[in-house]
C-alpha cells in the first residue's frame, strides 16, 4: 500500500436488460458485470435456486470467491515479507445461507485453504500467519458473515 492516508477507490458497472413486464417467474436474471479498467466481462445470472442460469455465476458465489481471493492473497503477502516459501495454496471455501434468517444473509463463510510450502516451517507458525491475514484482509473486515478458516497445512523439503 502507498500512502498511509490513502483512500482506495474501486468501481464497477451492472448491467440488465429485459423486461420483468410478464411477472417474477419468467424475466431473465441474467446481466453483466465490469470493473474498468480490466477488460473482462461476467456475465452473472441469480442462484438457481431464485430462478438464475446454473451455467453462470451468482453474486453469492463472487462473494465467497472475494473471501477466498482476499485471504490467500493476504496469506502470500505476509508470507513473502517474512520468507515463509509457499509453492501452492488452493482454497475450496463454502457459504451458508439460511432462509429462515431475516434478512436472509450469508452468515457463515468457511475457508479450507490447502498450503503448500516448500522448506523449513513450523506448521504452528504458518497458523498463526493464517489468522493474521485474516484480520488484514480486507473483504473479511468489510462484512459481518462469521468467517472460519481451517486450513490444510503441507511441508516439503
Amino acid at each position: 500500500m502507498s500512502d498511509k492516508h490513502a483512500v482506495h477507490h474501486y468501481q464497477a458497472m451492472c448491467t440488465w436488460r429485459g423486461s420483468t413486464g410478464a411477472g417474477y417467474e419468467t424475466y431473465d436474471r441474467s446481466h453483466e458485470l465490469r470493473a474498468p479498467p480490466a477488460p473482462q466481462t461476467l456475465t452473472m445470472s441469480s442462484d438457481p435456486v431464485f430462478r438464475g442460469d446454473p451455467q453462470r455465476l451468482n453474486p453469492e458465489q463472487l462473494l465467497l470467491m472475494a473471501a477466498a481471493s482476499c485471504q490467500m492473497l493476504s496469506f502470500l503477502a505476509i508470507a513473502a515479507r517474512t520468507r515463509l516459501d509457499v509453492v501452492e495454496y488452493e482454497d475450496r471455501a463454502e457459504g451458508y445461507m439460511p432462509e429462515d434468517d431475516k434478512p436472509v444473509r450469508i452468515t457463515r463463510i468457511v475457508l479450507k485453504p490447502r498450503i503448500v510450502l516448500r522448506g523449513a516451517a513450523d506448521a504452528a507458525r504458518v497458523h498463526r500467519l493464517v489468522e493474521q491475514a485474516h484480520h488484514a484482509c480486507f473483504i473479511a473486515n468489510s462484512l459481518n458473515s462469521t468467517i472460519e478458516i481451517t486450513p490444510d497445512i503441507v511441508i516439503r523439503p
